[in-house]
């Protein structure tokens, strides 16, 4: 549970109490950045109010791709299982959007009557007419994954006019709504299609101002070898980064993500790392989930701040009576210069004004004359909710993220890899000979046995200066080899001796070979007369 006391008298009477991140940000959007939004049509120009919904649902996770690069597919791996509504094929199959959700019992909830249900976050896709709303479903079905998020499929992005004439709906504005809310946004990609689409460009392109939550997957990578896979990747890498304008690489996980065997093998191990990433990433999402809204909500804060300093600009500029037209097309066609005086009046990042090309067309439906002047008193409250109330909340949200599990999402093939022979792994690096009823640095123990008796042992032991001098030969940093040594110094007596040596000798090998040292001595790596001194 966490207080805090506002500035003005009234609070300073009754503080406000939240006794979640959940709480906290609902309150704080209505009585604060809603006002804001409602007083300069900021529903009208941007995205429509948030609802308690929107601050309730479970993580959400997009999958956007051309038709038959393994979207449906991928959440059928994910669960473990059929959902109601499913079309697999080669043709483009889902022709719908289907929001894949925990429910007692399996069925299908139409876009009609998902648009009425107050718990469910999609209230506003009302706004998309009935041509969406035949295409938008919601599949529910109990599923431990399902638990802890919820995941949307997507229609494959067709090529040509279909795209943009047959659906009925403008499908990038779709898209560009689920991005706003959801926590992570998946592109995927077929190896053997490579090409992108005009149309899919475009659809990048409407969500790039959410590159943060953007993870790529090349999948279907197991049908190519692996030299073709080097060239695919490179070729992938080079197109994304004409369409994703950011400074930073996007992150691009390789696999096959599907229950058939693999059908060219070479890169089964660069399959399962990566496949491991992936899962680790979507679990995180729970963990992260209300750090995820509170940066939403900022980022809409702020563009709400600049869309009022637009507006009142506007307003500011038109003439009471006559020539209204012919200022409103000059102030329209010189909304550039409006944007580079109101970013250096108030000190505005570049980054945090809308983008030029799509306001200048929404103004032009619009009705100057009702558009409102500049009122600071509320730009003021959304201030004191950025500089203060924002940041008392981050500790409720810490709070919050530290009472929670590392790994939340459970089930389906989550589940596969985590115990057990199969669990990512398993048996390699320093977990190798964990099943062996032999030490398994025995059998190096002669070759480390030749040169431990070359470091003038007494008492059949070496100095850590000896040792030093052999260890250092692995050119590993001494951070690395300090490590070595706190893991082979057992009886912690600064010196090794032969069955030590050779242990540290296999731990050097352990992370020569690319694998990471353990934070404590397995069990099974003990040398066999030590392991009295550690029970």
């Amino acid at each position: 549970m966490f207080s805090w006391l506002g500035t003005d008298d009234r609070r300073r009477k009754d503080p406000e109490v939240f006794q979640t991140v959940s709480d906290g940000l609902k309150k704080l959007y209505k009585t604060k950045l809603l006002p804001l939004e409602e007083h300069y049509k900021f529903h009208e120009f941007h995205s429509p109010a948030l609802e308690d919904a929107d601050f309730d649902n479970k993580p959400m996770v997009l999958l956007v791709g051309q038709y038959s690069t393994g979207k449906t597919t991928f959440i059928r791996y994910l669960l473990e299982q059929d959902f109601p509504g499913m079309r697999i094929g080669p043709e483009p199959t889902t022709d719908s959007f289907i929001a894949v959700m925990q429910g007692d019992v399996e069925g299908i909830v139409p876009g009609n009557a998902l648009v009425v249900d107050p718990k469910k976050p999609f209230r506003k896709l009302n706004a998309f007419g009935n041509a969406f709303l035949n295409r938008f479903v919601c599949a529910q079905l109990p599923n431990p994954v399902l638990e802890s998020i919820s995941v949307i499929d997507t229609p494959g992005i067709l090529s040509g006019e279909k795209q943009r004439i047959s659906r009925g709906y403008d499908f990038a504005a779709v898209l560009e709504w689920f991005a706003e809310r959801v926590d992570r946004i998946i592109l995927l990609f077929d190896a053997h299609k490579l090409d992108i689409s005009d149309e899919f460009s475009e659809v990048i392109k409407a969500l790039k101002n959410h590159e943060d939550k953007m993870r790529v997957v090349l999948n279907k990578a197991d049908q190519i070898e692996t030299q073709q896979l080097m060239r695919v990747y490179g070729a992938l890498m080079w197109s994304l980064g004409k369409i994703v304008n950011t400074p930073e690489v996007i992150r691009v996980y390789i696999g096959s993500f599907w229950s058939h065997p693999l059908l060219i093998p070479d890169n089964r191990k660069l399959f399962e790392a990566e496949e491991q990433d992936l899962f680790r990433d979507i679990q995180s999402l729970p963990r992260n989930a209300a750090l995820r809204k509170l940066n939403d909500l900022i980022k809409r804060a702020r563009l709400a701040k600049v869309h009022a300093y637009i507006i009142s600009s506007l307003k500011k500029e038109m003439p009471s009576v006559f020539g209204k037209d012919n200022k409103k097309k000059e102030l329209i066609n010189n909304l550039g210069e409006i944007y580079a005086r109101i970013e250096r009046e108030h000190q505005i990042s570049p980054g945090d004004f809308p983008n030029l090309r799509k306001m200048q067309d929404q103004l032009q439906a619009q009705d100057f004359s009702k558009f409102q002047p500049l009122k600071s008193k509320l730009l003021e409250t959304v201030e004191d909710m950025l500089a203060n109330d924002i940041a008392q909340l981050m500790v409720l949200v810490r709070q919050e993220e530290s009472q929670r599990p590392t790994q939340m999402v459970k089930g389906g093939a989550f589940e596969g890899t985590l115990h057990g022979p199969f669990g990512h792994g398993y048996g390699e690096g320093a977990g190798e000979g964990i099943d062996d009823a032999e030490w398994v640095v025995a059998r190096d123990k002669p070759m480390y046995d030749e040169i431990f008796y070359t470091l003038s042992p007494v008492d059949g032991k070496i100095t850590g200066a000896n040792a030093k001098k052999e260890m250092v030969r692995s050119k590993l940093p001494n951070t690395v080899l300090g490590k070595i040594w706190k893991l082979a110094d057992i009886d912690k007596d600064g010196m090794l001796d032969d069955e030590e040596f050779a242990l540290a000798n296999h731990l050097i090998k352990v992370k020569l070979e690319g694998h990471e040292l353990p934070n404590e001595l397995p069990s099974h790596l003990l040398p066999p007369s030590k392991r009295k001194i550690t029970e």
